[in-house]
């Protein structure tokens, strides 16, 4: 028998309090499916949403769950299925749900899928009973068809943690998912290839390659148009001033 999902009363915390204040670098980014522009918008979507799911800690070459990616740029999921299937794959689970108690794995779950904290012990109590009866499967479900969620997410919406900052505060409240200092050895395991891809764009800077694929009739032609323009703005400036600039 499948327990319905008891009652609770929300708390008055910054997600719930109408927003005024002017967008600027504290507020969450959002990523979304709904102005991409390009692949590299995708994989900067992808590598969000891991973050999110995975948090920092856990975005490794072996986390990546490559259907879901190839399932996600093909148009045939949404960033809903796409996060509903990094919550129920086997490194979710057995690295955040084999690792803790039902109490502290709804915690993570809603600060992670609904982008809020818990409002307080009844709502945890309430949602391990979903977690209990219905198992990992459909607790995420549930979670993701929520009415919350779908309010501010949609499907085509990596979920972020809504409104961190208040003006009314000199600090705002912590991030959920703290930055890892990495040593080069957990670096290394980082998916490089879609994470870092920029740093296969810059090559280090080489003077006979320089001077071998550097058009310079162009370039002689831009140095004459910068130097006539020097030219006539001293003549200007001679003639407003006959006896010598600066006297």
């Amino acid at each position: 028998m499948v327990i319905p999902l008891f009652t609770y009363s929300p708390t008055s915390q910054n997600q719930r309090v109408e927003a005024y204040e002017v967008p600027g670098d504290e507020q969450a980014r959002i990523f979304t499916t709904d102005n991409l522009l390009s692949s590299t918008d995708m994989d900067v979507l992808i590598t969000a949403a891991y973050r999110q799911i995975f948090n920092e800690q856990q975005m490794t070459v072996s986390s990546r769950q490559k259907s879901l990616e190839s399932q996600l740029r093909a148009g045939q999921i949404t960033v809903r299925d796409f996060i509903r299937g990094l919550a129920i794959s086997d490194v979710f689970r057995t690295r955040n749900y084999d690792t803790n108690n039902n109490y502290r794995f709804v915690q993570m779950c809603l600060q992670r899928i609904l982008g809020r904290e818990v409002y307080g012990d009844r709502e945890k109590l309430a949602w391990s009973t979903v977690l209990a009866t219905k198992g990992l499967k459909g607790f995420i479900d549930d979670l993701l068809n929520t009415e919350e969620y779908i309010s501010n997410f949609g499907d085509n919406t990596v979920p972020f943690q809504r409104r961190r900052i208040l003006p009314q505060r000199d600090r705002g409240e912590l991030p959920f998912a703290r930055m890892a200092r990495y040593d080069s050895y957990y670096r290394d395991k980082l998916p490089q290839e879609y994470i870092y891809r920029f740093k296969d764009t810059v090559k280090p800077f080489d003077l006979a390659t320089f001077l071998r694929e550097t058009d310079f009739t162009a370039a002689t032609g831009v140095f004459l148009l910068f130097l006539a323009i020097a030219t006539v703005t001293l003549l200007i400036s001679y003639g407003l001033n006959p006896a010598g600039i600066g006297h």
